[in-house]
């Protein structure tokens, strides 16, 4: 049942892709909900389907190469089901993205201010001296200082850390309800970060909005986020408020994860990591245990045969009952 609070839900989310004639799930059963005035941060390893995710809800995937099933429910309607016209209503305005990677996501032919004030021209009223007027305050607010030079600028003559602030001026132009920020702060320096992650934090305050933080900085996402969601091999393995989490993570995927982050106060000089690797979609085990193959001093019995999220305590929740049981090797 949908809350007064709550502004995306995502239930039983499947996202194919298709590899020759059979769909192979790189999102798998996930759920989520995004509230209000909140950071939800979608954490994993490089391959464990955060990226699509975001895409699936933002209706990015080629149709005829990816199967979507399951509902991304925003304002009562099911974002997985509606056309590209019904989502060109949306996007931008109501719910925008900040890519990964913004030299590709955005125009080569096309100046920096216009490719700005081209979402403001197709979502706003604004005059054409109010929208060029307005993409200068935004480059400011994203930290670019020289704003009208950069205005006039092609994105190849800007730096990776310049572009992606463009990209995130761009999201947030309409003051959206939900921004998805797909790891919005990597090609930048920390005191860009920080000014950045403010800007981002202001906004949502601003607007009421939720954002959806895709990241593998756990720095990051200790320093704004509110709840935390793990991702492995597809499926949600820990979701829990972020200082639960950073306490008293159980998930022997999420405890790994914290272990394999430098420490530095260590004295060895070793830096822990997580064996094996990420399974090819292809490859991927669908029964059991996901992560079973990476904790191999675990016993098979302390796996579930079809393991679900339960929930340990209020708003903790954790995949399998394999927790109970490890260790760090």
């Amino acid at each position: 049942m949908k809350t007064g609070n709550e502004l995306l839900r995502i239930k039983d989310l499947h996202t194919g892709f298709r590899i020759q004639d059979t769909y192979y799930d790189a999102v798998d059963h996930v759920s989520l909900t995004l509230r209000k005035n909140e950071v939800l941060a979608i954490v994993g390893e490089s391959g464990c389907g955060k990226s699509t995710l975001a895409s699936s809800i933002i209706g990015l995937h080629d149709h005829e190469k990816v199967r979507i099933q399951g509902e991304i429910l925003y304002n009562d309607k099911n974002i997985a089901t509606m056309s590209e016209d019904e989502l060109n209503k949306i996007r931008g305005v109501e719910i925008s993205m900040i890519f990964q990677d913004p030299l590709s996501a955005l125009n080569p032919l096309m100046r920096i201010g216009d490719q700005i004030e081209e979402g403001l021209t197709y979502h706003t009223n604004l005059t054409k001296s109010e929208g060029k007027k307005y993409v200068l305050e935004l480059l400011h607010q994203v930290g670019i200082t020289d704003s009208k030079r950069v205005a006039k600028q092609f994105p190849h003559q800007l730096s990776g850390g310049m572009r992606q602030r463009v990209m995130i001026a761009i999201a947030i132009a309409c003051k959206p309800q939900i921004i998805i920020a797909d790891e919005p702060t990597t090609a930048l320096d920390v005191t860009i970060q920080s000014q950045i992650l403010d800007l981002l934090l202001s906004l949502k305050n601003e607007t009421n909005s939720g954002i959806l933080l895709i990241t593998h900085d756990l720095g990051v996402v200790a320093e704004v986020a509110d709840r935390v969601a793990v991702m492995y091999a597809g499926e949600i393995i820990e979701e829990a408020p972020v200082e639960k989490l950073f306490k008293n993570p159980k998930h022997p995927y999420t405890r790994s994860l914290f272990h394999s982050v430098p420490q530095m106060n260590s004295h060895n000089g070793r830096l822990n990591v997580i064996q094996g690797i990420v399974p090819s979609l292809i490859h991927l085990p669908r029964n059991g245990c996901r992560f079973a193959s990476r904790i191999p001093w675990i016993p098979e019995e302390a796996h579930e045969e079809n393991p679900v999220l339960h929930e340990i305590s209020p708003g903790h929740f954790v995949r399998c009952t394999c927790w109970k049981h490890f260790y760090l090797s």
